[in-house]
């Protein structure tokens, strides 16, 4: 296996750990308008991922930096021909953060309500468009010969993409509730877990639908292994829920997303962004990365750093690994 194969895989595993943490928490985000019924089961949501969300976006940082170096063609094609979704996803990105710090600043009820309007919608928004980008990656878009995107906003706006969208935004919502019903006590337990329930089956709908028609446009034994057990884990997953095993029903749920992330990522290589036009315009592995030596100092370095990076990301998970409910909240705030 060449390096720029070996970093392909890495950068599918940085993406599968951003969307496996990003996901619950988005998916707590949209939960507090359709979970909470009262201020402090919104903040009892909010306190569940309040010390974790940061740190579950460096993943998002790192995957993008890796893309960067590793793979610079892919990187400065992706983010010019996908420049307007992805300027949306890093505003609600941006809001979102400042939402949950500033929620509680003040305590006026309309300043409040405020943040937590900006906290539901700024996750939401990106959980979907993650979904549609993806899906455009694979699908394949309009690149010229020049490896230059030549489509219009417009053309990301298709059926398979905006499936991949609903995809993301039900299964992320799913695991978001199975997360909560994990972390939490009491009633909102209860209710995330038959909430739950009923979003497990629609994203399954959903998930199958769309890892079926990917199977049949671009996928090969390998991506069928993938779907096999993105499936069987989703169906895993809805049965430990039913079943009140909150922590095997996350864990089932987190499989899911790293399995349909691997099948994503198996149906496009070896290239990183094919051609809809012409398949010989397409980016691969090969023609996209840098050079072996930028690869061979780049490997090094992540050998280094990733342990650590997961030593201290475990730690915080350990630390405030216990369950909240509304009595351990002093005020509704």
């Amino acid at each position: 296996m060449e390096l720029h194969d070996v970093w392909f895989v890495l950068i599918a595993v940085l993406w599968t750990g951003y969307f496996f943490l990003e996901g619950f928490d988005f998916g707590v985000g949209v939960l507090t308008k359709l979970l909470a019924c009262n201020r402090g089961e919104k903040r009892v949501l909010i306190n569940t991922i309040g010390p974790v969300w940061d740190g579950n976006e460096v993943w998002l940082l790192t995957a993008g930096g890796a893309t960067f170096a590793a793979f610079p063609e892919w990187y400065a094609t992706l983010f010019s021909g996908f420049y307007l979704p992805l300027l949306i996803i890093l505003v609600c990105l941006i809001i979102r953060g400042v939402a949950f710090e500033y929620r509680a600043k003040r305590p006026e009820e309309q300043w409040q309500t405020n943040w937590e309007q900006a906290i539901f919608w700024t996750s939401l928004i990106p959980a979907f468009l993650w979904g549609v980008a993806f899906g455009n990656i694979v699908r394949g878009v309009k690149l010229d010969a020049q490896h230059e995107y030549v489509g219009s906003v417009l053309d990301l706006l298709n059926p398979y993409a905006l499936l991949g969208g609903l995809v993301t935004l039900t299964l992320f919502t799913f695991h978001g509730a199975v997360f909560t019903a994990l972390k939490t006590v009491g009633e909102i337990r209860e209710r995330a877990r038959g909430l739950a329930n009923g979003l497990g089956v629609l994203t399954a709908a959903l998930a199958v639908l769309f890892l079926v028609w990917t199977q049949l446009n671009s996928g090969g034994a390998e991506s069928f292994v993938a779907m096999t057990v993105a499936v069987l884990a989703l169906l895993g997953a809805l049965v430990a829920n039913r079943a009140g095993r909150e922590g095997w029903s996350f864990a089932l749920s987190g499989v899911t997303i790293a399995a349909a992330v691997a099948m994503l990522f198996l149906a496009l290589f070896p290239n990183v962004m094919p051609s809809s036009l012409n398949p010989d315009w397409s980016l691969t592995v090969t023609n996209a990365s840098s050079s072996p030596y930028t690869l061979r100092i780049m490997t090094w370095c992540a050998a280094v750093a990733t342990p650590v990076v997961l030593l201290y990301q475990g730690w915080t998970y350990w630390v405030f690994r216990k369950r909240i409910g509304t009595q351990h909240i002093a005020e509704a705030h």
